[in-house]
């Protein structure tokens, strides 16, 4: 816990509230948007810089991507992209995978298959993805 988390508790602590309010999770979240030139860029990054609680927004001109990164909810954000008149959609796509093909995909990206064939990762990426993976005890803190 670092000083910030600290002074936090302790303020929590002295304050006494009964009730606690459910905190907001940091969240990201990424959105498809047709974007065809800077100024739409800067249009899609404004109307999403205003949602409440966003943080930092990146706009990828070249995978027409928006990436929101903050507390906020991807309800706000696909309403907020929207808003702005432009085709969105929520973004749904993963590294590329060998043997999926996706012609609307951006460059070496793919939407999600469910074809076991090609999901499975082999032994020893399993071992790596489990040895770092959340719901392990023993996975390394430094991540």
């Amino acid at each position: 816990m670092g000083v910030s988390g600290t002074l936090e508790y302790l303020s929590d602590l002295l304050a006494g509230s009964g009730k606690k309010k459910k905190k907001k999770q940091l969240n990201t979240v990424a959105v498809k948007i047709r974007m065809d030139c800077e100024g739409c860029a800067l249009k899609v990054k404004k109307a999403l810089s205003g949602v409440k609680g966003a943080k930092s927004v990146d706009v990828d001109l070249k995978q027409q991507k928006a990436t929101v990164y903050g507390y906020v909810d991807a309800k706000k954000v696909l309403k907020a992209a929207q808003a702005t008149g432009k085709k969105v959609e929520l973004w749904s796509y993963h590294p590329y995978v060998a043997g999926v093909y996706d012609k609307k995909a951006p460059p070496n990206f793919v939407r999600a298959t469910n074809d076991p064939a090609v999901v499975a990762l082999n032994p020893v990426e399993e071992q790596y993805t489990l040895m770092f993976s959340d719901e392990n005890p023993n996975a390394c803190s430094v991540m």
